[in-house]
């Protein structure tokens, strides 16, 4: 520093020594409240206080950031946006475990360690293990040195691991400085599973469930995917866990505190880390097989999924020793668990009817439970899969909860097989309307092409009124159902035809919700923009995202219907599949039929026509920013955009310097690659759901 900068700094105002106390004091104090909340679940004080001291906190920091420490609570709010995870190499190798499904395979894997340990050492091999659930999320190292965090890196490959520090720093059991006084390791790589509790996955499905979005298949996909975000308020909004089980790299300034496995995990637990639970110390083989069994039969009682128990050498001189094959521990195995099946038997394969035709077979099972849920149904996907698994009405099958949330059928039990049982005979006319359906080159599904069988009918006109079609509030898709068992409705085109006195003969349909109703569609016949309609006739491949590039290019439908697949496949997102859908959806009489009818009812909207909905953005967590959705979501395009909008940003159709979100699903394709030239933020689809969505408590 120069003399003029010493003058300088010496003549700034400084933080006064009350100021500085105060801070040290309240960083402590919220730490102190955060391992009492988080950690051991015993919170001393209400969610109103806490807000006032981490406030307060803030606002100190804000005023003299030289007293903001690396270990700041205040560092642990998310609310930026990373550029991307950058890798980096562990400083000893994350192996993964070898597995034992067995009493057997776990006595001969003890015995492979007795020899490898008398080819290395005198003396007979110290059986003592220390064993703890195998739990079922994400493998992660948090490295600190003098017992302040520095990084985090995911497992990997085993050698290299993305870095994800932003995004650990978010997760209220990480210690961000170890608790105590010391000392403390010089360095330290502290590794363990960042895990989401069940009771916290059914509150997350519980809310996608209630915005309307596709729900998570299970804890582990949710804990991993949340910690690769890019945007730190995803992994804040989440209550993720990261649970200690051992170390990598340890650099100490003395002598080491821990010989032994059990005696790390006590330390573990003393500098503020949460450890496995119901971990223990068995003496023996046997209480090791024991100790197995016992964590099966609790399975269910475990805070978190697991999927087995591990045993390791509790001397870590042994472990040493012992060493590492190229790929495992030679000193640490995994008892894995068998998957969740259960056997019942079919009743019956049914055939459903979806609104695009297919024809997806249900196999209708005698109900049974299958970890912790009764099932009584389950997909059996397409001709080829139930062909492939040889199964059959009467047959006793498998039944699996995949990833312990979808049932599967994984196959029958031959030797209970009814004599008599013959093979499905995939139906070749559909079941609902009795035409003959067709399977494309190179699809798995049959699908029935007739536009007006009641199945896709009713499907379709659900479609028509629901929010990725016109989105017409007030007609339900009960109401939709009703009118079209009636007779009453046909075709979409029907709906607007209905008169209140016709409604009035519904039961429950009283005079004010029947005017309601007709004024909702009289609202969509005059404001319906041309993109909502197109979305809402259900072209196959044609979502809200596809039917804006198609109103914005073609303006009319009439254009459209009389674009070729040159025209067409010039668009962005647009490809032979797509263009082949929209040329056959306009070379249906049936269809053109319906055309002509909605344009005699006043029904025919151009691209210039603006709805009262996007006449202005609402305001919201994107207000005012540009989005761009590429690759393959779980939802449809429409859907996300729909999302998206509500939240008040604007959607575009190509990437700029001007875009300011890029959302990604599979194969995102050259627009991720451009993106990223450009700096712009990429968000996956979990990202994208925690923006748009209210954000959880921040502690």
């Amino acid at each position: 520093m120069t003399s003029l900068q010493q003058q300088h700094s010496l003549l700034a105002p400084q933080p006064s020594p009350e100021e500085q106390q105060r801070v040290r004091y309240l960083a402590a104090e919220l730490e102190r409240h955060n391992f009492l909340y988080h950690t051991l679940d015993a919170p001393e004080i209400s969610d109103d206080a806490y807000d006032a001291l981490f406030r307060e906190l803030r606002c100190l920091e804000e005023r003299w950031p030289q007293l903001r420490t690396a270990h700041s609570p205040t560092l642990r709010v998310g609310g930026g946006l990373l550029d991307g995870l950058a890798k980096k190499e562990h400083g000893r190798p994350m192996y993964g475990l070898d597995n034992v499904f067995s009493d057997e395979e776990w006595r001969d894997f003890v015995e492979r360690a007795r020899r490898a340990w008398d080819s290395a050492a005198n003396g007979p091999l110290p059986v003592a293990f220390w064993c703890d659930p195998k739990m079922d999320g994400l493998a992660l190292e948090i490295v600190y040195e003098n017992g302040v965090m520095i990084e985090a890196l995911t497992r990997g490959d085993g050698i290299t691991g993305e870095l994800v520090s932003e995004a650990v720093r978010t997760i209220r059991t990480v210690p961000l400085r170890l608790h105590g006084e010391g000392p403390w390791p010089a360095r330290l790589e502290v590794r363990g599973e960042v895990v989401l509790y069940k009771k916290d996955f059914e509150a997350l499905n519980a809310r996608q469930k209630s915005l309307g979005q596709k729900l998570f298949a299970n804890p582990r996909n949710v804990a991993a995917g949340t910690l690769r975000q890019l945007d730190l308020t995803v992994t804040q909004s989440r209550p993720l866990r990261f649970l200690a089980y051992g170390a990598g790299d340890v650099v100490w300034h003395e002598g080491a505190p821990w010989r032994c496995q059990s005696e790390m995990m006590a330390q573990f637990a003393h500098w503020g880390f949460l450890t496995p639970p119901q971990g223990r110390l068995c003496t023996s083989a046997q209480e090791v097989e024991a100790y197995a069994r016992w964590v099966w039969e609790q399975r269910e009682a475990f805070p978190m999924e697991i999927d087995g128990a591990v045993a390791k050498l509790d001397d870590l001189e042994a472990q040493e020793v012992l060493g590492h094959t190229a790929r495992a521990p030679r000193f640490a195995v995994a008892f894995k668990f068998p998957a969740m099946q259960a056997q019942t038997v079919i009743r019956s394969i049914e055939i459903q009817v979806g609104r695009t035709g297919a024809l997806t077979p249900v196999a209708v099972l005698e109900p049974v439970p299958v970890g912790g849920v009764m099932v009584s149904r389950a997909t059996l996907h397409n001709e080829d899969e139930i062909r492939a698994r040889d199964v059959r009405i009467g047959d006793t099958v498998i039944v699996q909860r995949a990833g312990d949330v979808i049932p599967e059928v994984l196959g029958p039990v031959l030797e209970k097989r009814p004599q008599g049982a013959v093979p499905f005979a995939f139906p070749h006319v559909c079941p609902v309307c009795g035409e003959a359906v067709q399977r494309e080159a190179g699809e798995a599904a049959w699908r029935c092409s007739n536009v007006v069988c009641p199945a896709v009918r009713m499907r379709s006109m659900m479609h028509f009124v629901s929010k990725a079609g016109l989105d017409i509030q007030g007609v339900g898709q009960k109401w939709v159902k009703q009118l079209v068992q009636s007779g009453r409705v046909q075709s979409p085109a029907d709906l607007f035809t209905l008169t209140v006195q016709e409604l009035l003969g519904f039961e429950r349909m009283g005079e004010v919700l029947a005017q309601k109703f007709v004024d909702a569609l009289e609202h969509a016949r005059r404001n319906a923009p041309l993109h909502r309609f197109l979305s809402a006739l259900g072209i196959r491949h044609v979502g809200e995202q596809t039917a804006r590039l198609l109103a914005a290019h073609f303006h009319t439908l009439d254009a459209l219907a009389a674009a070729d697949a040159e025209s067409l496949q010039v668009l962005p997102d647009v490809g032979p599949e797509v263009a082949s859908a929209i040329l056959a959806f306009f070379a249906s009489p049936a269809n053109m039929d319906m055309l002509e009818r909605f344009r005699a009812l006043g029904l025919w909207p151009e691209a210039g026509m603006v709805s009262a909905e996007d006449s202005a953005l609402p305001a919201g967590p994107l207000s005012g920013k540009k989005l761009l959705f590429t690759g393959t979501l779980s939802m449809s395009r429409g859907q996300a955009q729909k999302l998206a909008e509500a939240a008040g940003a604007v959607t575009v159709s190509g990437v700029s310097k001007k875009l300011d979100y890029l959302v990604v699903g599979d194969k995102a394709g050259s627009k991720l690659d451009k993106a990223q030239s450009f700096g712009i933020a990429v968000l996956d689809e979990a990202a994208f759901l925690a923006l748009v969505s209210q954000g959880n408590r921040q502690h």
